[in-house]
């Protein structure tokens, strides 16, 4: 039976794909933006995700959070523990799961070719480490949390990424980039 979602960042590549998804499959849809966000069949919140009260308003009646909330890398440090507080925050008001998603900066730069759930998190950057502590404080505060870890969310429509830019950007005159030995 669909429920109730609250999408935060549903303006980025993966709160927009998350947002089609649910209401794709019937559930009711609530999406937190600043301004300028048009979804058809979503309800439209505006509001600041560096406000909690606005946070917890916004997943009132949720079942599910998606925290899709990407602020510029240079403002993770700042930004990512007081954004992953404020979803902590409204997921335990409401009793919520939270779905994030994850990259695999966690594993660093020594990574196995294979990753699992077994597979240790070891991040040798700065960003890997913020989101090891970002998926760590939602076990501390012990809300249920899916983490749908990728290496990157692509999307069928051009959005500036790392793989429309430059792996297919020459597609249309039967040109293709591959980023590394032919036989990966």
């Amino acid at each position: 039976m669909p429920g109730q979602v609250v999408v935060l960042g549903a303006k980025g590549r993966m709160g927009r794909s998350a947002t089609g998804a649910f209401l794709a499959t019937g559930w009711r849809v609530r999406t937190l933006s600043r301004a300028g966000l048009d979804l058809d069949g979503a309800e439209v919140i505006e509001g600041d995700a560096f406000d909690a009260a606005t946070v917890a308003a916004a997943a009132r009646g949720c079942d599910v959070i998606v925290n899709a909330l990407n602020p510029p890398y240079p403002r993770w440090q700042a930004d990512l523990p007081r954004l992953n507080a404020n979803v902590i925050a409204a997921a335990r008001a409401t009793g919520a799961t939270v779905m994030i998603p994850g990259n695999v900066y966690n594993y660093g730069a020594a990574m196995p070719e294979r990753l699992d759930e077994q597979t240790p998190q070891r991040p040798t950057s700065r960003k890997g480490r913020l989101r090891c502590q970002m998926e760590q404080a939602c076990a501390r505060a012990g809300v249920p949390t899916i983490v749908l870890r990728a290496g990157d969310f692509i999307e069928g429509q051009k959005t500036g990424n790392w793989f429309d830019s430059h792996i297919t950007a020459k597609i249309g005159r039967g040109r293709l980039m591959y980023p590394g030995p032919l036989d990966r």
